[in-house]
């Protein structure tokens, strides 16, 4: 009883493992292939939170000559707030 109970428990370490270690393999992978794609110039990164979007995004505000392009409507929402708060100082 005791046998099988520790190789349940082994079994079940070894693939808790191999989900885990496979989710953080994906997660390198991809973070690898955003920076390869932002250093081409085919990413850019979202102003408001940091995140790299693709630079033919379909959400964008236009600043002077400045194309900024968002992950969301909420990131775009937030940048304009900002411009609006910035230019009511003025």
């Amino acid at each position: 009883m005791l046998i099988k109970f520790l190789i349940f428990a082994a079994a079940a370490f070894v693939v808790w493992k191999l989900f885990t270690g496979d989710r953080k393999q994906k997660q390198v992978k991809n973070k690898a292939q955003e920076e390869n794609l932002a250093a081409s110039g085919e990413m850019i990164k979202d102003p408001v939170c940091g995140t790299y979007v693709r630079k033919d995004g379909d959400i964008r505000v236009r600043q002077g000559e400045a194309v900024h392009v968002f992950c969301s409507y909420e990131c775009r929402d937030k940048f304009i707030k900002s411009l609006e708060a910035g230019s009511t100082k003025e």
